[in-house]
């Protein structure tokens, strides 16, 4: 439990202690729509440690994942008023670590800061649907099934051309790393450990989009490497551990390796195809 009682070193502060923030006071007649933080929990190193927003960021990175959480969840509503002084105080943190908490929100267009109207929620249109936090806040949000459609589609636009890309700019110590890490997402599934599938499986997409020599791409490669960690969604060939899923992995290697563009695509294809069985082949026309 984080308690009042730390000190300013800890990046915690006394109530009271809080001054002006340098963000617009809130009006008073605003206030009356503040959010309540009746049932938020107040000791951020218990929450939501799956996610990206927490890595190794401290109290920081758990107040910008609380908050995202919320925005996105819907919590915290669009044009909702956020108080700097109620934040610290709710959450018994410093002064400083709202004010960056709340600049990387701004940074991801989840919230803005004006003068004499202060801190205030985006509409969802504002947001940077492609920034990893927020992808993952989706995922395991309310719109999670929403997020992994848009995901899987959005897989399958950028990944098959970038492997057909990479088949003409792969160099030999790229091939060989891809090929390291066919091998172990192979060790790994006969040991059962998802959690080293996983990780190579990522290297592994993330690697292949960074030698298709196209830095528009490249600057996406964050977005598959977010995708890849959401659990839940459609399944396909890289959420299915088996000799299959690594043998499509397996044939886009080869295909690099001979420099068959058509052939790294199709297989990327093929792998990125949602089973019938469980899901509907992406992509499919949607329903209206």
């Amino acid at each position: 439990m984080m308690t009042a009682a730390r000190s300013a070193d800890s990046g915690l502060a006394n109530p009271g202690e809080l001054d002006r923030y340098p963000y617009a006071e809130t009006p008073a007649v605003d206030r009356l729509g503040a959010p309540s933080w009746e049932g938020v929990e107040p000791e951020l190193g218990r929450v939501g440690r799956r996610t990206a927003g927490n890595r190794g960021r401290g109290l920081h990175g758990q107040l910008v994942q609380q908050l995202g959480q919320m925005i996105v969840s819907g919590d915290l509503g669009a044009d909702r008023p956020l108080v700097p002084e109620e934040i610290g105080q709710r959450f018994e943190v410093s002064r400083t670590v709202v004010r960056e908490s709340l600049r990387v929100l701004e940074a991801k267009g989840l919230v803005s800061a004006r003068p004499n109207v202060g801190t205030r929620v985006r509409p969802v249109s504002d947001w940077n649907l492609l920034d990893p936090d927020i992808i993952e806040w989706r995922a395991f949000g309310p719109q999670r099934d929403d997020q992994r459609r848009e995901l899987s589609e959005l897989r399958w636009t950028i990944e098959p051309l970038a492997a057909r890309l990479a088949a003409g700019h792969g160099r030999e110590d790229v091939q060989q790393r891809l090929s390291d890490m066919v091998g172990i997402m192979g060790h790994a599934m006969g040991q059962g450990d998802g959690l080293t599938f996983s990780r190579a499986d990522t290297e592994f997409h993330t690697l292949l989009i960074q030698i298709a020599g196209n830095r528009m791409l490249d600057h996406l490669s964050g977005i598959v490497s977010a995708a890849l960690h959401v659990s839940g969604g459609p399944v396909t060939g890289c959420d299915r551990p088996n000799d299959v899923s690594i043998a499509q992995h397996g044939r886009i290697v080869d295909a690099l390796a001979t420099g068959d563009g058509a052939a790294a695509e199709a297989a990327m294809r093929q792998l990125l195809t949602v089973h019938p069985e469980v899901e509907r082949v992406v992509p499919a026309p949607r329903e209206h």
